[in-house]
């Protein structure tokens, strides 16, 4: 998309599990694995169309081993749980941190509707 900012310093904190984007319209986001785990773009995580997400369960502690870059417009996350078939473009992450506060409760409750209580990642 013409109209999205682009990407300015990308750092991984592996400590807090977190990866910074910075974009050249002045915005900041902090995105925790667990949330981009949990977003992936992937067909196994996002479906193959409209209402086909899956919530992955039990990502409360995953961690990424590594960000590899593809062409110049997206990276590939490799989460330490073996997931590696998201790719997160610009657009899809700028969304991502844009939305973070509406996204993170709606799988919240996506949680509690399958019942599964999440448990906070060890620090």
């Amino acid at each position: 998309m013409l109209n999205t900012p682009n990407p300015t310093e990308l750092n991984l904190h592996r400590l807090s599990r977190v990866l910074e984007i910075s974009f050249d319209d002045g915005s900041n986001f902090k995105l925790p694995a667990e949330y981009l785990r949990v977003y992936s773009p992937s067909a196994e995580v996002a479906g193959h169309g409209p209402g086909q997400r899956k919530v992955p369960l039990g990502k409360e502690n995953v961690g990424i081993d590594r960000l590899e870059p593809v062409g110049n417009y997206a990276i590939q996350i490799v989460f330490d749980d073996g997931h590696d078939t998201g790719i997160y473009s610009w657009e899809t992450l700028y969304n991502l941190g844009k939305h973070y506060d509406d996204l993170w409760a709606s799988y919240l409750e996506e949680l509690k509707e399958k019942g599964y209580t999440r448990k906070e990642p060890a620090s």
